[in-house]
């Protein structure tokens, strides 16, 4: 038996245009597909629609969040009478206020300095570095800092040289950096604190691979601990805390930086001062303002989207792809109504327009500077009418605080954002069901339409064929009689 495929060519032996015929009536059976084909597309861009104001419809609610946390409007900015001698920055637990500041001491890291060598490359020894940090006190009597370890430092053998020690040192994490500091003189090298403050200080022993533990031969050259009077390597600097008053009071600090010194308020110290430098701290309006054009912004996004996907032209007859969609429509009327209405959570301002929230006639919000100047001046009131939270009384919430709320229902499991995609969805996915079964349908109509058609074919040539052979036998006939 062959295994090659039979070729089927109907209407060879009739003439019937049998694939003509089944391609027309096929036409005619998949027009049911071709029309929920369209309707999912519609539905594929309604969804889309959806999608792009669920993703505006967000973003407005993510700045009803800023406008409706305390953290907002408790900013605070900072300003310094000399910031070259003492920088101030704040964060939102500062409160608004002014002090005086005068710097009496930097804060410092101690520095040790080597005797002079002929280049870096000169060797200084070997043996072991003991590296321990603390505070110098009174008579070189030294503490040792409990919260750090205590390093020893093994070099060589062979001996090492100026830069080789550096680089053991700056590796070995021992809360000290080298340098080699180089000039007309030679080489020396330069130990410091790796952070500053009276803790910090650092005092060095050796252990000299040549027996003398206190001389300038050798590893022993650079050992500094002043309380056994070993001061081979001289210091340069002493370590010291930072000190200031703030309003006359004293203060001191490891760092520059004097961080909550003040609550929220962070002081950078940088020079001392013989007069008092005046800092103060008040509202960061500018921070504010930002957060409020953003809330603007974002609602005129949200606005123009709607009315692209909901207007009708009536000179060319078109509609947006959401035009009388319920969800969308109610949308825009939430929206507009709340940004019409009135709080009674501040007892200056009523409404957005009060503060310079002027609607167009499009919908969308044009900030009056102006207006929006005078609210900041009164922070404490503009914060009301965003952000208070009343749940007793809803009609004290601020206008953030509602449009958060809002925001958030309409785009929750069971609000009308996602009760409208989800229902768009369960239609695409009935209508592509319907379509596999018209599908189905379809295939197995055709096939039926070919084995009907094509039999037919055959019996019309069966049918040419006896019609022919009836002809030539008549005419055989016709011509014996006729002798």
């Amino acid at each position: 038996m062959s295994t090659t495929a039979s070729i089927s060519s109907p209407g060879i032996g009739s003439g019937l245009d049998v694939n003509g015929i089944v391609t027309q009536l096929m036409a005619i059976e998949r027009q049911p597909i071709a029309n929920l084909q369209k309707q999912v597309s519609s539905m594929q861009t309604k969804l889309s629609a959806f999608g792009k104001l669920q993703s505006n419809l967000s973003a407005l609610r993510d700045a009803a969040a800023a406008l409706a946390t305390p953290a907002t409007w408790n900013q605070t900015t900072g300003t310094s009478s000399d910031a070259a001698a003492v920088a101030v920055t704040t964060d939102a637990n500062n409160k608004p206020g002014g002090f005086s500041v005068q710097v009496t001491a930097l804060a410092r890291a101690q520095s040790n300095i080597s005797q002079t060598y002929a280049s870096a490359d000169a060797l200084v020894g070997e043996g072991t570095l003991h590296i321990e940090l603390g505070t110098w006190g009174a008579g070189n009597s030294f503490t040792p800092n409990p919260t750090a370890t205590a390093i020893d430092l093994t070099v060589g053998p062979p001996a090492r040289s100026l830069a080789e020690v550096r680089d053991m040192v700056n590796a070995a994490n021992a809360g000290i950096t080298a340098a080699v500091l180089t000039d007309a003189s030679g080489a020396r090298l330069v130990f410091h604190s790796s952070a500053t403050g009276a803790a910090n200080g650092f005092r060095i022993t050796a252990t000299d691979a040549d027996g003398n533990n206190i001389d300038t031969a050798g590893l022993s050259a650079l050992a500094y601990d002043p309380s056994v009077g070993v001061v081979t390597m001289a210091q340069a600097l002493a370590a010291a805390n930072a000190s200031a008053l703030i309003n006359g009071a004293p203060v001191s600090s490891t760092s520059n930086t004097l961080a909550n010194v003040v609550d929220g308020m962070t002081l950078t110290l940088k020079k001392v001062t013989t007069d008092t430098i005046q800092v103060s701290t008040a509202p960061d309006t500018e921070a504010i303002r930002k957060k409020v054009q953003t809330f603007v912004d974002a609602y005129n996004a949200l606005n123009n989207e709607i009315v692209a996907q909901t207007k009708y032209n009536a000179g060319s007859g078109s509609a947006g792809t959401l035009q009388g969609d319920s969800a969308a429509v109610g949308l825009r009327s939430m929206l507009r109504s709340t940004l019409a209405g009135t709080s009674g959570a501040s007892t200056m301002f009523t409404r957005l327009a009060d503060i310079g929230f002027d609607v167009q006639q499009d919908g969308t919000i044009k900030l009056n500077g102006t207006k929006l100047d005078n609210a900041l001046a009164n922070v404490g009131e503009t914060k009301k009418l965003f952000s208070n939270s009343d749940l007793a009384v809803p009609a004290n919430n601020g206008f953030a605080t509602l449009l958060r709320t809002q925001a958030d229902q309409a785009l929750g499991a069971d609000g009308a954002m996602a009760g409208r995609q989800n229902g768009l969805r369960d239609s695409i996915s009935r209508n592509q069901d319907r379509q596999e079964q018209l599908e189905q349908r379809a295939v197995q109509t055709e096939e039926r339409l070919r084995r009907q058609y094509t039999a037919l074919d055959a019996t019309m040539a069966q049918m040419q064929s006896l019609s022919t052979y009836v002809t030539q036998q008549l005419s055989v006939l016709n011509n014996s009689n006729s002798r």
